[in-house]
């Protein structure tokens, strides 16, 4: 009985192990990419409302930004945008990716007008959030400014467990804190 009880134990533990395991590594492996990246955050000269505001021509709208590492592990300052604006729905709008090096006195980026399944999803869910929000991301980062000190390094709308929700990552001390707001700007999960 005692041995059943034992064996039980040990499948069991290693079922959490198969389980677990692969969480872990996603969470050490978005941490190393963070990492990285505030290594060379401060090496910009703009902001990530700087780049919003440049993105934003006549009709053309920002529906998420950030900073990431390039594919050269580089720092680069990306907007994706809707190039007819909230009032065209996804499918007939032009999303597209500002991106390029922040770290000049001008932010020149290159466009790339999405073709591939996996970034027209993504800007179509972004693009249909922002039109059911009553905020832009402007006016989310300021609300992230206002309650965490830090650099805000991404701002994103997002679908999680149902709910609508900008996710803010702000860069302070060498640590990321993640804010989540309503698409009506209330906060809904606040720094530990």
């Amino acid at each position: 009985m005692k041995a059943r009880i034992l064996c039980m134990i040990v499948i069991v533990g290693f079922l959490a192990l198969g389980i677990l395991a692969p969480q872990r590594l996603m969470a050490q492996e978005k941490e190393n990419e963070y990492t990285a990246l505030l290594k060379v955050l401060s090496n910009s000269k703009h902001s990530l409302a700087d780049g919003i505001r440049q993105a934003t021509k006549s009709t053309e709208i920002p529906i998420s930004a950030k900073f990431e590492l390039d594919d050269n592990g580089k720092l680069s300052l990306s907007v994706y945008t809707a190039e007819n604006g909230l009032t065209t729905d996804a499918e007939h709008s032009v999303l597209k990716e500002l991106s390029g090096s922040p770290e000049a006195a001008a932010w020149s980026p290159e466009v790339e007008v999405f073709k591939d399944p996996e970034h027209l999803k993504r800007a179509a869910e972004q693009q249909t959030l922002m039109v059911l929000s009553q905020m832009s991301l402007l006016d989310v980062i300021a609300k992230a400014q206002k309650q965490q000190p830090g650099t805000v390094f991404s701002v994103t709308p997002v679908v999680v467990g149902h709910q609508p929700k900008f996710n803010v990552l702000v860069a302070n001390n060498g640590r990321v804190i993640t804010l989540a707001y309503d698409l009506w700007g209330n906060i809904v999960r606040a720094p530990k």
